[in-house]
């Protein structure tokens, strides 16, 4: 899996901020302009713009400009990959648990 380390380590900088996760929180109900998107959020819009780009060069979301707007919405292709490598890891860990509880019970039985 060494060929999407490049890019989940992207995706999970790009999420390691909580403007930037409410973010995908919210585009994951739908498409939404900047401006939608800037509302609840106490910061000026060139501030805003950063977690705009920093979660489109992840290729997190995607932005169109249409007409004088511009929207922006989820790409789940990344994500997909996020929650393959986790749920690999996660396989893994309850392997190595069910192996602990296995040779626990055998040992007390002994």
């Amino acid at each position: 899996m060494p060929k999407y380390d490049t890019k989940i380590d992207t995706v999970f900088q790009a999420l390691s901020d909580q403007t930037r996760r409410a973010i995908v929180d919210r585009l994951s109900s739908g498409p939404a302009s900047v401006g939608e998107l800037a509302k609840p959020f106490d910061m000026a819009l060139p501030s805003f713009m950063q977690h705009v780009k920093l979660l489109e060069n992840g290729d997190i979301i995607k932005t169109e400009k249409v007409g004088r707007v511009r929207v922006c919405k989820l790409q789940s292709g990344v994500l997909d990959i996020v929650d393959k490598w986790l749920r690999d890891r996660r396989a893994m860990w309850e392997d190595r648990i069910d192996a602990l509880e296995d040779y626990l019970e055998h040992n007390q039985k002994n």
